[in-house]
């Protein structure tokens, strides 16, 4: 499916019949920590991907699958797939609205919040598997069993639904210089990129990625595919061991650069998006203000986007982070 302008919109069309633009802000405080000095014109925008019915931009791919799938004459019998979390959230959101049933299946030991919410969508919850990997290859031999449709996590539709948030980005604050954006399987980076260059525009696009769940950084330097088991303990929706070839050639061509940031990073960047916006964010939905962070210098008198992707972080979680040693 070519990511033409035109194509792109009809799929922002679905899904803003479902949910209206979302926020990106430019907040006085953070803003201040990019500062170089006093009445310098830099600008950071974030991107309030936080704000949907689901807590992430995900839900957007859903609903364009699933509006895709069901426009093209096909109505499986039930739906299954593999997540960590949010792109379960997206399918099942999409799936309940055409009455579909979704059975998802998660690694062992998910996390409890993002369990209880795709439960509360509707769905059949399998926990299999000790990583991302293990519990697709599950789900997959259920699909088969079942005789369901497996939604895979990368697909183009799945980008083209995502790419509407872009789109409200590019258009609510034109000519940004860099935008940071987290990688996972790369679904959200892919819809930036896909946006930015059918709008023709030369905004860098930086690609951010735990050094804990370091594969893709890895498969973008050496120019293909490497695996790499994933130890992060804050960034689950970026816990990605094997890139999928797809989204790894788009993102190949379309990023600027790829940083790597720590779960220690990363948890600074979740106390001081609370401190400064009073926004939650989860490991990934702040890893992009952890890597603009590392290379604020850089930044300063530029106009920048920071991603903020998603914000369903466990409590447990968020309360340890936020209880940690304050951080410059």
């Amino acid at each position: 499916m070519p990511c033409t302008l035109p194509t792109l919109q009809a799929a922002a069309r679905t899904v803003h019949a479902v949910l209206p633009p979302r926020p990106q802000y430019r907040w006085p405080l953070l803003e201040a920590g990019f500062a170089a000095h006093p009445g310098d014109s830099t600008q950071v925008w974030l991107k309030h991907e936080n704000h949907t019915p689901v807590g992430a931009f995900k839900v957007r791919g859903g609903l364009v699958y699933l509006d895709r799938l069901m426009r093209g004459g096909e109505r499986p019998p039930g739906l299954v797939s593999a997540t960590r979390g949010n792109h379960g959230q997206s399918i099942a959101l999409a799936a309940a609205r055409h009455g579909v049933p979704v059975l998802i299946v998660v690694p062992v030991g998910n996390s409890r919040e993002k369990n209880a919410a795709m439960r509360a969508l509707g769905v059949e919850l399998v926990e299999a598997g000790e990583d991302f990997q293990a519990s697709r290859g599950h789900a997959q031999a259920l699909a088969a069993q079942r005789g369901w449709r497996m939604v895979p996590s990368f697909h183009p539709d799945l980008v083209a639904g995502v790419a509407s948030y872009a789109l409200e980005l590019f258009a609510a604050a034109p000519d940004l210089r860099t935008v940071y954006v987290p990688i996972g399987l790369g679904s959200g980076a892919c819809g930036l990129v896909a946006a930015r260059d059918a709008l023709g525009l030369s905004t860098r696009i930086v690609g951010v990625v735990s050094s804990a769940a370091p594969a893709c950084a890895l498969s973008s330097a050496a120019g293909r595919l490497i695996a790499h088991p994933t130890t992060t303990q804050l960034a689950d929706g970026m816990a990605c061991s094997t890139p999928d070839p797809d989204a790894l050639a788009m993102l190949q061509t379309g990023l600027d650069s790829v940083v790597q940031v720590s779960d220690a990073e990363i948890a600074a960047a979740m106390r001081r998006l609370f401190e400064t916006t009073h926004q939650v964010a989860e490991g990934a939905g702040a890893a992009a203000l952890a890597a603009a962070w590392q290379q604020r210098a850089q930044l300063a008198g530029q106009r920048t986007a920071l991603v903020l992707s998603g914000g369903n972080v466990g409590r447990d979680v968020f309360a340890r982070v936020l209880s940690e040693s304050p951080t410059d």
